[in-house]
């Protein structure tokens, strides 16, 4: 199995591994910074670097059932099973998704109600809600938003027993897709006094670092669905 590094660093941008395999499914190594698409959250994107130089872009990381694929845009020529290589992420890219999925997190704090789904991206995210009251206040939400950001909290990864989460379902927000299970532990994404529930995305440390929110729409998906979209503003 892969060593997954941003499980436990989210700001590490690049390290050394060896290939394990080279299929064409994609490339697997023995660690990674890599974060594979999963939790509305993309696959990083990046390159794998040998040591004379020679590169191959990854556009896509996605998990199997055996680990992380790393998937290239096409020529792997240069690789081999058993070379050393630097494999470093976009960090730009992964950075925004970091900001966006912490400022989801805010989101969830404001809103009352299960989440049904959720997407990010780099210009724009999304959470969908059941609300059967009436449509949430778009400014009354970016200011909650923002006053939480400025607020400065600090966010974390923690982990807790299966059985805990058992006894506290009330963690679990997601309506739709529940948190991994069969490992005896659960991964929770915690800002003390805000939110707290599982979740295996990168995230910022202070909600500082997310910048100015901005609820740019609201829409009825439904009856009683609800679907909120927000944006940072320096990328609109």
């Amino acid at each position: 199995m892969t060593e997954e590094l941003f499980r436990e660093d989210a700001y590490l941008q690049d390290c050394e591994a060896r290939i394990l395999e080279i299929g064409p499914s994609g490339i697997r190594l023995d660690r990674t910074v890599f974060y594979p698409m999963g939790g509305g959250q993309p696959g990083d994107k990046g390159v794998l670097r040998t040591a004379d130089g020679q590169e191959v872009q990854i556009v896509d990381t996605r998990k199997d059932e055996q680990g992380i694929l790393h998937i290239p845009d096409s020529e792997t020529s240069a690789l081999a099973v058993g070379d050393s290589v630097t494999a470093a992420i976009d960090w730009p890219r992964r950075y925004r998704h970091m900001r966006m999925h912490t400022a989801l997190h805010l989101l969830c704090a404001v809103v009352e109600g299960g989440v049904t789904g959720g997407q990010i991206s780099e210009t724009k995210s999304r959470l969908d809600f059941n609300i059967p009251d009436a449509k949430p206040d778009k400014q009354a939400l970016t200011e909650k938003l923002n006053a939480l950001v400025q607020a400065n909290h600090p966010v974390s990864p923690r982990w807790i027993s299966e059985e805990e989460l058992a006894e506290k379902p009330e963690l679990i927000r997601t309506m739709s897709v529940k948190p991994p299970m069969g490992k005896g532990r659960v991964r929770l994404l915690e800002i003390p006094d805000v939110d707290l529930q599982p979740c295996g995305g990168t995230h910022v440390c202070m909600t500082g670092e997310i910048g100015q929110i901005q609820v740019s729409k609201i829409e009825s998906k439904g009856k009683q669905n609800r679907r909120i979209n927000i944006v940072l503003v320096d990328q609109e």
